[in-house]
């Protein structure tokens, strides 16, 4: 500990790390039994939008929307999706722009919405902002 009993005088200057290695286990094992927790107990309920990025969408946004029945519309004019990709980017040129709005409609499925982004994305349209309604305040 700190007393020495050998013929040296004076004060011990070596560091006592068996309190540090104590810490650092107790922080390891705490760290190793929350971890599987934090990924696999998440509950999700998707929230209803509120205003967080105001958006005033007009003629000079790139917006494609997709309807209920998979119909997909770029600007009002309604596209097969073999065309979306080379519409899209003739669009970004004529409008100097990168992004594209995407409106979805609410009854789609969750699963139809990821295949449309990531097609765009395989085709080279990295930027996608969801376009989404603010919530009625009550």
């Amino acid at each position: 500990m700190g007393f020495s009993t050998g013929k040296k005088k004076g004060a011990i200057s070596d560091i006592n790390v068996t309190p540090l290695v104590d810490v650092m286990l107790v922080l390891l094992v705490i760290f190793m039994v929350t971890a599987p927790m934090m990924l696999n107990g998440i509950k999700l309920d998707l929230p209803k939008t509120k205003e967080v990025n105001p958006i005033n969408l007009n003629a000079t946004q790139v917006i494609l929307s997709l309807s209920k029945s998979e119909d997909y519309y770029l600007g009002k004019d309604k596209m097969l999706i073999g065309e979306l990709i080379p519409e899209i980017q003739k669009q970004f040129k004529e409008n100097k722009t990168d992004t594209v709005f995407l409106r979805a409609d609410f009854g789609l499925a969750y699963g139809k919405v990821a295949k449309l982004m990531s097609f765009l994305k395989r085709g080279g349209i990295t930027k996608i902002a969801l376009v989404t309604v603010t919530e009625d305040k009550k």
